[in-house]
């Protein structure tokens, strides 16, 4: 394991000696980690897709545009999250663009690498067919909450989400900041929408603002209420 972690990737190893997050948080050979503050860029629609990313830490948003420059937020991803993972399919160019929510640190797995782990590593491949089949159902979820809930109920089922809410391990409740104009791209809806929203979730003792100023919100459960009232 000394190895691996002092030269990169150099071979398979044994399911019980190959740890995926260990490897995942050392440099090596075509494997690097940048950390990237809150509003830069991770890649553009457009560039050549040659490598996939995975969170380390912090919160990344996916987003395309159209020809028009309309631009629509489709994904928020987090620490333990994969992106880019298009170009393992042959994808020559990235279909939408990646910037940091917050303050990231993120791996780049350069495709070569990535493509050998899965072939040799079982315990990294078990960990990225995991992720892709959260990630699919995840999508279908988002479809079936864009056709048929109302922008009240996916603002406040995205709050959850972004709080964790309904995972394994204990819900956040204390969302980093970010903003209504965010907001309203994830769901779909206005900015004045969201914020019509956000007031009356606050008045209702759903929600509330933490410290002046700070810009993060406290998600409580009993926000569940709003998404399963029918």
């Amino acid at each position: 394991m000394a190895d691996v972690a002092r030269k990169g990737y150099i071979g398979p190893l044994s399911v019980a000696d190959f740890d995926p997050r260990t490897y995942l948080a050392k440099v090596g050979r075509g494997k690097t980690i940048t950390r990237y503050r809150k509003g830069q860029l991770i890649f553009s629609q457009g560039e050549r897709a040659d490598g996939v990313f995975y969170i380390q830490k912090g919160k990344i948003k996916l987003t395309v545009a159209s020809s028009a420059g309309r631009e629509a937020i489709i994904a928020v991803l987090e620490a333990g999250n994969f992106l880019g993972e298009g170009c393992l399919t042959g994808r020559p160019l990235r279909l939408s663009s990646a910037a940091a929510l917050s303050e990231c640190s993120v791996v780049r797995l350069e495709k070569p690498v990535m493509l050998q782990l899965l072939h040799d590593e079982p315990a990294f491949s078990e960990m990225f067919v995991g992720y892709l089949l959260s990630r699919t159902i995840r999508i279908e979820a988002d479809l079936v909450d864009q056709l048929f809930n109302s922008s009240e109920k996916r603002l406040a089922r995205m709050l959850l989400l972004l709080a964790n809410f309904g995972k394994e391990d204990k819900p956040d409740t204390v969302i980093a900041r970010i903003s209504q104009e965010t907001l309203a791209g994830m769901i779909g809806t206005t900015r004045s929408r969201v914020s019509f929203f956000m007031n009356k979730f606050r008045k209702l003792g759903l929600i509330d603002y933490t410290k002046a100023g700070s810009g993060t919100i406290e998600v409580h459960s009993s926000l569940l209420n709003i998404v399963l009232h029918d």
